[in-house]
């Protein structure tokens, strides 16, 4: 089974990062590509592409009911950004609230053929004994988390409840051609002095190249094997960030210095910023979520996902080796 022309699929959160790639790819299979987006939405990167949009908030059930009638797959992918101005609430509407309308309307729909959950490997926040499988316990660290876990347990339930076609995939930290969220881990690099908070921290961090994770989506929303399960979406093993810089160094051609420092101190300026600029809408210079990355470690046994027939495009070497390409073509670096 393949998707193709005939199928009728809708995106989420496809003015994002992963969503402009997944509609890319989806349009080149021949479907019918339908997305949600805000009416604030830039759709510069999308707009040559034959989508057919529908115009609102993804918890709106309207909306939810207009853009989801007759469509055989849905790729749910919207998600709401960490950001000072954002109130909790809003969490719980984008990522709970419209997980319930849009699959109610799928349950509806004749020949609905599967729902592809989109989670986060955040879910199971600091991994103590790595790598973790699927079955490693919640600890979610903030609302977004938080609000991730609600929606992934009740989507769950509710397709063991109703059998909708239901899988669900816990991306690992998204990465590639277009992306700035790890920019500074990349500036680190050409740093005479690279600063790591938190002394003998592993740090490990677990990688997706948003190529992968796109194609995974769409392979395992088309394989009878996926049908009810959960992946985590990364690469073959996780990576510390002090390795990770020393790869973007030697292509780069630069030589950074790690220089460890205590973590504590941090956390106290990240608690303080939180408390002053939060209440005034002001996005924190630093807070304690970013603090907290350098003393945990996110590493994932992602064997499931390969044992699907999937195999990973880029290994962590060749996709930073990608990234760190495409930034010095870009001029970032």
């Amino acid at each position: 089974m393949s998707i193709g022309q005939g199928d009728i699929v809708l995106v989420t959160g496809a003015t994002g990062f992963t969503g402009v790639h997944l509609v890319r790819t989806l349009c080149e299979t021949g479907a019918e590509v339908r997305a949600i987006v805000r009416e604030s939405s830039n759709l510069d990167a999308i707009k040559d592409l034959p989508i057919k949009f529908f115009k609102g908030d993804v918890y709106d059930e309207a909306v939810c009911k207009e853009a989801a009638a007759g469509v055989h797959y849905v790729f749910h992918v919207a998600a709401a950004f960490r950001e000072a101005k954002i109130q909790d609430n809003i969490y719980h509407r984008v990522h709970v609230e419209s997980t319930q309308h849009l699959t109610k309307v799928c349950l509806e729909n004749e020949g609905f053929k599967r729902f592809i959950h989109v989670s986060t490997m955040g879910v199971h926040g600091h991994i103590e004994h790595p790598p973790a499988t699927e079955e490693y316990r919640f600890a979610p660290g903030d609302e977004y988390q938080r609000t991730k876990v609600d929606a992934e347990n009740w989507v769950r339930d509710y397709a063991k409840e109703t059998g909708l076609p239901l899988t669900v995939v816990r991306p690992c930290a998204i990465y590639g051609p277009g992306d700035r969220r790890l920019l500074k881990v990349f500036k680190m690099a050409k740093m005479p002095v690279l600063p790591v908070l938190g002394v003998g921290c592993k740090n490990l961090y677990h990688l997706v190249h948003v190529k992968d994770l796109v194609d995974f989506m769409i392979h395992a929303a088309t394989q009878e094997s996926t049908l009810g399960e959960v992946y985590l979406c990364g690469a073959d093993e996780a990576i510390r960030l002090v390795d990770m810089v020393d790869r973007i160094a030697k292509k780069l051609g630069t030589k950074p210095r790690v220089l460890r420092l205590p973590v504590t101190p941090f956390f106290w300026a990240g608690d303080l910023c939180e408390l002053i600029c939060k209440p005034l809408g002001i996005e924190p210079p630093i807070y304690r979520r970013r603090v907290a990355f350098y003393t945990k470690d996110r590493s994932f046994d992602t064997s499931k996902m390969r044992s699907t027939g999937y195999t990973n495009q880029y290994s962590n070497a060749s996709g930073i080796d990608d990234l760190t390409d495409w930034y010095v073509k870009e001029g970032w670096l």
